[in-house]
């Protein structure tokens, strides 16, 4: 390559270089609190409630699992009581227990999995939310991007619109829900019950 290809080739790439830079210089960039949106929005909120009342009613039916073995392992212990049995109902008394004793490991060993599932199921669905919230705010404020403020070091206050997002959030929460669109499968005790469901049908 002679001398003036190369000297016209290092114009071009400059330019490029000064081009993109003058373009992200340009570029208006918003912020968003992702862990505010997931704690103090509607949405967010009613999903907090459904994972607590999911993990109530999971260590509900442990604990209940586990009053019904010990009381079958007291009954098991008792001559008297087992002296009052046929052989045929001592057998099946002690089949319970051990139904119960499999039942109540394997609701023990499900749990931090189902709870691990249920979060994530959750998150999915309020960033969803927050995707769509957060581009109506981009365009109505004209940013070309909207970032997790957690990523940054620093953010100017103005840039923030976590606010904004939140409230596009609720509003969305609240025409879905004058709309019927929030239906009874994402209800809280319809999470509960399909989450109660698979627990025992895998321990069955």
């Amino acid at each position: 390559m002679n001398k003036s290809k190369f000297f016209l080739s290092l114009l071009t790439a400059a330019a490029l270089s000064s081009g993109s830079a003058f373009a992200a210089e340009e570029s208006i960039i918003g912020m968003v609190n992702l862990a505010s949106c997931m704690s103090e929005s509607k949405l967010g909120l009613q999903e907090q409630e459904t994972l607590q009342n999911v993990q109530n009613q999971m260590i509900s039916l442990m604990e209940e699992t586990d009053k019904e073995l010990k009381e079958i392992e007291g009954k098991l212990k008792d001559s008297e009581y087992l002296d009052s049995l046929s052989p045929q109902a001592e057998a099946e008394l002690q089949a319970q227990r051990e139904q119960l004793a499999r039942n109540l490991s394997q609701y023990q060993n499900q749990f931090y999995q189902m709870m691990q599932q249920a979060q994530y199921q959750i998150y999915q669905k309020v960033l969803t939310n927050i995707t769509k919230a957060s581009e109506k705010i981009a365009k109505e404020k004209k940013l070309d991007y909207i970032l997790n403020k957690e990523a940054c070091f620093y953010i100017r206050p103005d840039l923030d619109v976590t606010s904004s997002v939140i409230s596009e959030m609720d509003k969305t929460f609240d025409l879905d829900r004058a709309d019927k669109k929030v239906s009874d499968q994402s209800s809280p005790e319809a999470s509960i019950h399909a989450i109660e469901e698979s627990m025992l049908n895998q321990a069955g």
